[in-house]
Formats: C-alpha cells, structure tokens, sequence
C-alpha cells in the first residue's frame, strides 16, 4: 500500500495551498520574503509529504481554498499612504516591518530606498507611488514576485530587473505607479542586491532532504555522458599495460 505522503499533488492542491500561504502572510505570520520563497517551492512540489511541509508552521487543517484576502487599500479607494520622502537627502526603510496600507516615495534631489524582503504584508498587493525629481528611488522585492511598473519618465529612467515568476502562477504582486522627471526608479530583485542575511529555515532543510530522497533522484546527477563516435582512422587507444 503506497504511503499517503507520496501521493503525487494536483495543481488544485498546489493552487490551494498557494492561498493557504496568502492568508498567513496577511495575518502577519510570513514576511514577503518567506512568503515568495515558499509559493515558489509549492509550484514545484511533487508529493503530499512535500506540500505538507510548506504549511506544517502554520495554523489550519488540511489545505483548501481560503477566502481571498482584502484588496489593497488603495483599491478600496483613497486610504492614507505611508510616505517615506527624501529632500537633496535620504530616508531607507529596511529589516522586519508592516505593510497595511498603501505606500509613497518621493525623492528630490536625494534618495529613498524600500527594501521590501522582510516586510509584513498586511495587504494582497503592494501598491507604491513613486516620484524621483532629480533623484532615485529603488525598490528591493524578493526574486519571484510579479512587477507592475507603469507610469511616465521624462529625462530619465524606470525600469524592472527582477527575476519574475512564470506567467500564471499565483505569486505575491509589487504594483509600482512611476514619475521621473530627470531621475531615475528601478524595481530590483535579490540578485542585484546586497544579499540578506538569514537564519536557515527548518522547512527548507526538510523540503531538501525529502526532494533529495524522491525515487530516482539519487540517480540524477550519475548519468554518464554517451561514448563518443570513432573511426578506423582515429581508433580507440587500447589499454596501457603495467610496466609500459
């Protein structure tokens, strides 16, 4: 009798365990980080036991669909931003903090930095507007999110180098509404940033151990490459005996 832990997973169950994390993330319980981290692993988990342990830290029973979590409060319409406004200066907000309302940047001749990684997402999208007028505002998402950036850019530059999921996955969303006026605003991902440090997750190092543990993966990387093609012009030189 199979073990119930290996059953292979619908995209259903990936689906709902996807929103399962969602809802933990609003209630504060994964950082954007963590929560892009583990939505990438349960698009590609393979088994019951792998998709168990994405969820196991957190509340709840066997994963289904949960309700959606409340829109962004800019989508409610006309909620208070949080501003973070740099004048011929700079304001940065990194480490742990909330995000339960929409946000505001402005930079005038200085720079405003948001490093988004371990924030709190209280919110289902990330909305930020940004205006740079002779200056910069960068933002810092985890690699994996999806990037909305629009706006208008005169003399000056807008622009996304993040590492986005593939095109309908379910993914934590960065929505980015852009004015330069001789400035420059740039969403950027892990990868071009300076690397956080973080202590080593436990799910992680489980996730790993059964992925390595999966039928046939132990075989994987001791393929061997084929024998390569030779003529009777170019034999295949025999063996060297002892003593030669």
């Amino acid at each position: 009798m199979n073990d119930p832990g290996e059953m292979r997973v619908s995209d259903a169950e990936r689906e709902a365990a996807v929103e399962w994390l969602r809802v933990a993330s609003v209630e504060g319980r994964l950082t954007l980080g963590e929560l892009t981290e583990r939505t990438e692993a349960a698009y590609t988990a393979l088994t019951q036991a792998e998709l168990a342990v994405l969820t196991a830290d957190l509340p709840g029973g066997h994963p289904a669909p949960a309700p959606a979590y409340p829109p962004a409060e800019a989508e409610r319409g006309g909620a208070a931003r949080r501003w973070f406004v740099a004048v011929m200066g700079s304001s940065k907000r990194r480490g742990t903090w909330r995000i339960d309302k929409p946000l505001g940047a402005v930079a005038v001749m200085g720079d405003v930095v948001l490093d988004l990684r371990q924030a709190e997402v209280r919110t289902g999208v990330v909305d930020i507007m940004a205006t740079a007028i002779m200056g910069d505002v960068k933002i810092i998402v985890p690699d994996g999110v999806d990037v909305e950036l629009d706006g208008i850019a005169i003399m000056g530059d807008k622009k996304v180098q993040v590492i986005e999921a593939p095109p309908g996955t379910n993914v934590p969303i960065v929505r980015v509404k852009a004015y330069v006026l001789m400035g420059d605003i740039k969403v950027v991902g892990d990868s071009r940033a300076k690397p956080l440090k973080k202590k080593w997750a436990a799910w992680r190092e489980q996730w790993d151990q059964m992925r390595g543990e999966l039928p046939g993966e132990a075989h994987r990387h001791q393929i061997h490459p084929p024998p390569q093609p030779w003529s009777s012009a170019h034999p295949p030189r025999p063996p060297r005996l002892p003593g030669h």
